[in-house]
């Protein structure tokens, strides 16, 4: 892909979902016949889960039980994530047929360019603050009410990360009213960006600040070469998925994860 092309949307569809996966990889990961572990203690489902990147030569029920053993020995329930790209092409019905519940449908969504960002107009009280990986864990762990465990696992894995860490605080500093106002993060692959972890605390969300947010992160990842961006969201979230609709993203793909009965 040159400059002077933009990748259809399939395209960025697929270069989405590789760069998540990079993204979101924790210290404990290993393969089994082409199926991508992911055993990490950490909240998140899409670092303790098995990404089905490849057939491979075993039968389903022995891969099964092989990848079951890995997750009974290192704790997380055993969650497979289907997307449209997982291998073989009919697993999810596979599973469905073996019992294996549905959970958490999500929805990657994408922005084919970044030109034409408007700025994101901070009021003078606030700024960007860039903050280390165990205070930003600490911090977007506490919004979502995380176990100590969860906490020190998200601050390990990225930590750790292949993708550079980039997390920050929409952050006030008028007297009388410091303190965090959204956060977020950019994991950064070659021309693409990913937004991770855009939260506010409940008790000033409505307020814009998320927005403002984004379009800090983003002008953040275009001075640095991005040129595309992609994000996850529940699709269920209404305010989200207004917001992420006004800052110009579209639906790319689905995908949901089937847990063991």
């Amino acid at each position: 892909m040159t400059a002077a092309t933009s990748p259809t949307l399939p395209e960025l569809a697929r270069l989405a979902e590789e760069a998540g996966l990079n993204a979101s990889a924790p210290p404990q990961q290993s393969r089994i016949d082409g199926w991508l572990l992911r055993l990490s203690p950490g909240k998140a489902k899409r670092s303790r889960c098995v990404n089905a990147l490849a057939e491979g030569s075993l039968p389903l029920p022995e891969l099964l039980a092989r990848c079951q053993q890995a997750f009974a020995a290192a704790g997380p329930p055993l969650l497979l994530r289907i997307t449209p790209y997982s291998q073989p092409a009919d697993l999810d019905a596979r599973l469905a047929a073996l019992g294996w519940s549905k959970l958490d449908e999500a929805l990657v969504m994408v922005r084919a360019s970044l030109d034409g960002l408007p700025p994101p107009l901070l009021p003078d009280d606030t700024r960007l603050l860039p903050v280390d990986a165990a205070t930003y864990a600490q911090g977007v762990g506490a919004l979502r009410g995380s176990s100590e465990t969860e906490i020190a696992a998200h601050a390990e894995r990225l930590a750790a990360s292949a993708t550079r860490y980039q997390g920050f605080w929409l952050h006030r500093e008028a007297p009388g009213g410091s303190g965090l106002l959204s956060c977020g993060q950019i994991a950064l692959e070659g021309d693409l960006v990913g937004l991770y972890d855009i939260a506010t605390p409940a008790a000033l969300q409505g307020q814009g600040h998320a927005g403002r947010l984004c379009l800090a992160l983003l002008q953040q990842a275009r001075q640095q070469g991005a040129r595309h961006a992609y994000l996850q969201v529940d699709p269920s979230n209404a305010p989200a998925m207004a917001l992420y609709r006004r800052l110009g993203f579209v639906e790319a793909y689905r995908y949901h994860f089937r847990q063991a009965p």
